[in-house]
């Protein structure tokens, strides 16, 4: 509240922006507090014993009660206030008790000046009149005081004031420099802490084009959009809009989003600032707000200097939250083979959607307490923990869209001095622009429009996007690759982002000079995915019975895999041992697909459970511990069908049900609940009858289709001891007894090598039953013939026809 309004509110009037008197509706004025009532008598009692005490210090030999003599004299002005303060408070002691007193003084006479001074004056010329007058009444006081200590006139006081003043700046200077020792040793302390994490680049700096940016044409076009309103706002605001000034793009790391944020700099011919990740985590309580400050101030001056600024905020879920930090869903992260589920492999020739269910689950304690106690996160280091620190996220919501003062010294101190209106500050044009894979973890205020007004997924690429990618890598390189591999290889890499499709190609250049050759081939490019993929094989040798087990395994995967499941292709089979298993199958979806379906799930539960009704048919009722994680895998999945989707015998959802505790969810066999049993303990049986029900009835199925291919998964169990990796078309040419890129398949519809594959099998099942060393000799299929070697057959002499010319 300004000064004047103050005044017309404490005498009862109207304030500037109403023409209603404030007490018009009461009876009376509203009393006084005690404070209120002394405080200038006391005040100006003091100054008059000030007074008394100057002309004691200039003339020692006067006492106190002449002193106060002379003084009374002197000082009758003091006295003439002190009775206009008395007066003053006689008056509002009169209105707090007399109505008619109250109402004549509040609505006619103070309430008639109200009413006739805003008639004819604005309330900004009314303000600075106001102010004026104070500005006076001040000077008139302090020239008064002054006047008294030098013995003079209070006029020659006021002319003499710029030559005392004068006389006293050097002790002044000797206060403020002691003053400032101290500031600057916190304030150099700080400011050097607050260094750092923070990077600009200029225009002539940034090469990135949008046409640098692959996959993401979507997501591409809507950031060009933002582009456009920053480089010519009147589009928007003369139309009575506003620019957006914050861009958020989230999605699963390497997909593009600093890329993309590196663009739009080049693009626009903009400073870039770049925010590191870990600029506003600092030891200190209050660096990172003096961070945040110097880094808008930086921003302001560079969008006035180059018509505009792009910030941009890398991991931006490192600014905390300020609630209790969320966990980003761990979905969509892929996974190198050096750090690869466990397993035979269960989880790898899972989809994507099956495989973020069984991790879902995996992470998940169900028996954990869900109480806050167990979810707390301590922080360390002063900092209040959470990301940035206490106050830094406040200050940057503050500036993200707080007010913004009037620039420059002059313009906000000087100005307002003389009264003068401050030049309102420009519009600076700053686009903001920040990248997480964990938007669960920003705090909603900051996703708030104003702040953050576009939010944009970057997500894994599509299949069209995945081949303008490699295309883009590949022509930086010598390479050899056709259309059609290109195709190939955006369907054997459906979770492939821009970061891995660049390091695929130069995991595949390498393959190539490690080879002796400069240009890129197609088992090059299948060598490096299969060793991103999988990672380096250990150097280790199985004996001849446990290298048939682990081949007769992954067959029998491979088999109900390529027999049952047509929504997805297999991608590789291997026996070669890796870090954390035996050997794998793993599957890919030949085309992108965004729901999942009943015979999809169950189609996958028969791949699961292909390794235990395998290991049973060809070992005798025998089965390893390798199996685990296939029963795992499939029984998460069948209860997910059966409790969670709907894809079961009944239709409640199990979770909806024990949340809203109503009950056994679905009945099946233990749906009557029997007097003094636990209801959940009723409810888990049920589930757990209908999952083993389902489950047994599936692993029948899979024992059908491996009893009906049983020469197949023998023949695939050769090859795999053969080559030890097979890629999926090499699993089709088994099965299908043709010719693909490493193997050759025909030898496997010959019943006689069909019948040594069955000797041998057995062979090493009783090996395996007897635990013997005995060395088994794989068999080899005879080299397939030439072409000609028909022809010769028949005509040894070569009289039919033959021209005489080698048939080599």
């Amino acid at each position: 509240m300004s000064k004047a309004r103050a005044a017309t509110a404490e005498e009862g009037l109207s304030p500037p922006g109403g023409s209603r008197p404030v007490d018009a509706d009461r009876l009376t004025r509203k009393p006084l507090g005690f404070w209120d009532r002394i405080k200038f008598l006391l005040l100006l009692t003091l100054l008059w014993f000030v007074l008394v005490w100057s002309v004691m210090a200039d003339d020692p030999i006067v006492g106190f009660s002449d002193a106060m003599r002379i003084e009374a004299r002197a000082g009758w002005w003091v006295f003439l206030l002190l009775g206009l303060e008395l007066l003053r408070q006689i008056h509002f002691l009169v209105s707090e008790h007399w109505r008619g007193y109250h109402r004549f003084w509040a609505s006619m006479v103070f309430g008639g000046m109200e009413r006739t001074s805003r008639r004819r004056l604005s309330d900004w010329t009314r303000f600075r009149l106001w102010r004026l007058a104070v500005w006076v009444f001040w000077i008139a006081v302090i020239s008064f005081v002054v006047s008294r200590f030098i013995h003079t006139t209070p006029f020659l006081a006021l002319i003499r004031a710029p030559g005392l003043i004068w006389h006293a700046l050097p002790f002044v200077f000797q206060i403020l420099i002691y003053v400032c020792l101290i500031i600057v040793q916190f304030a150099a302390l700080f400011w050097f802490m607050s260094r750092g994490g923070v990077d600009v680049y200029y225009p002539d700096d940034i090469k990135t084009r949008f046409t640098d940016v692959w996959g993401q044409d979507h997501v591409l076009e809507r950031v060009k959009e933002n582009i456009l309103f920053l480089e010519h706002p009147e589009l928007v605001e003369e139309r009575g809009g506003y620019v957006p000034g914050g861009l958020l793009l989230w999605g699963p790391p390497g997909t593009g989003k600093t890329l993309m944020a590196e663009a739009v700099a080049g693009e626009t011919g903009k400073p870039y600032v770049f925010v590191d990740p870990g600029a506003f985590i600092n030891m200190f309580m209050g660096v990172g707000i003096l961070k945040v400050k110097s880094l808008f101030r930086k921003l302001r001056r560079l969008a006035l200097r180059y018509g505009g600024v792009i910030v941009f905020f890398d991991e931006a879920d490192s600014l905390g939250n300020r609630g209790m930090m969320t966990q980003g869903a761990p979905g969509g992260q892929q996974r190198s083979g050096a750090f690869a589920p466990a397993g035979c492999h269960g989880f790898s020739y899972l989809s994507r959607d099956t495989q973020w269910q069984l991790a879902k689950h995996a992470m998940v304690d169900a028996d954990e307490p869900d109480n806050r106690r167990s979810r707390q996160m301590i922080g360390g280091m002063m900092n209040g923990g959470g990301g940035g620190g206490m106050g830094t996220l406040q200050a940057l919501l503050t500036e993200l869209s707080g007010l913004k003062k009037p620039r420059g010294i002059v313009n906000r101190y000087v100005r307002r001095i003389f009264g003068m209106r401050p030049k309102p500050p420009p519009k600076y044009r700053i686009l903001v622009m920040m990248a997480t894979n964990m938007p669960s973890a920003l705090d909603e205020a900051l996703l708030r429009p104003g702040r953050i007004d576009r939010i944009y997924k970057v997500g894994y690429p599509s299949k069209a996007g995945r081949i303008r990618t490699y295309e883009g890598y590949f022509s930086k390189v010598r390479h050899e690759l056709t259309d059609e591999n290109m195709d190939k290889l955006a369907t054997i890499t459906p979770y492939a982002t821009g970061a891995t499709i660049k390091d695929l190609v130069n995991e595949s250049l390498i393959t190539a000079i490690r080879n002796g050759r400069d240009v890129i081939t197609w088992p090059d490019v299948i060598k490096a995915k299969q060793l991103k993929e999988l990672g380096p094989p250990e150097d280790v040798e199985y004996i001849e019975r446990e290298r048939h087990a682990v081949a007769v395994h992954e067959a029998c995967h491979a088999l109900v895999a390529f027999r049952t499941r047509q929504h997805m292709e297999i991608d590789i089979a291997t026996i070669e041992k890796g870090s954390d298993y035996l050997g794998m199958v793993a599957s890919i979806p030949p085309e992108d697909q965004f729901t999942r379906w009943r015979s999809e799930y169950e189609t996958d539960i028969l791949v699961s459970l292909a390794s235990l009704a395998g290991e049973r048919m060809f070992f005798n009722e025998d089965s390893s511990s390798g199996v685990s994680g296939d029963l795992e895998s499939a029984t998460t999945v069948a209860s997910f069908m059966e409790g969670f989707w709907g894809m079961g015998n009944t239709v409640s959802s199990y979770s909806t049900a024990k949340r809203l505790e109503v009950g056994s969810p679905g009945g099946g066999r233990g749906g009557t609940l029997k007097k003094g049993q636990d209801p959940e303990a009723q409810v888990r049986h049920a589930l757990a009858d209908r999952i083993e029900d389902s489950l047994t009835t599936l692993l029948k199925r899979t024992e059908e289709i491996l009893r009906e291919n049983r020469n197949d998964v023998l023949a695939l169990a050769h090859a795999l001891e053969m080559h030890k990796t097979l890629s999926g078309e090499d699993i089709v040419a088994v099965l299908e007894h043709g010719r693909g890129p490493l193997v050759d398949g025909t030898p496997y519809a010959d019943e006689s090598f069909l019948a040594e594959l069955s000797d041998y099998h057995l062979s090493a099942a009783r090996a395996h039953r007897d635990h013997s060393s005995e060395q088994l000799a794989l068999p080899v299929p005879a080299a397939p013939a030439p072409p000609w070697a028909a022809g010769v057959a028949a005509d040894p002499l070569g009289l039919s026809g033959h021209n005489g010319s080698d048939p080599s």
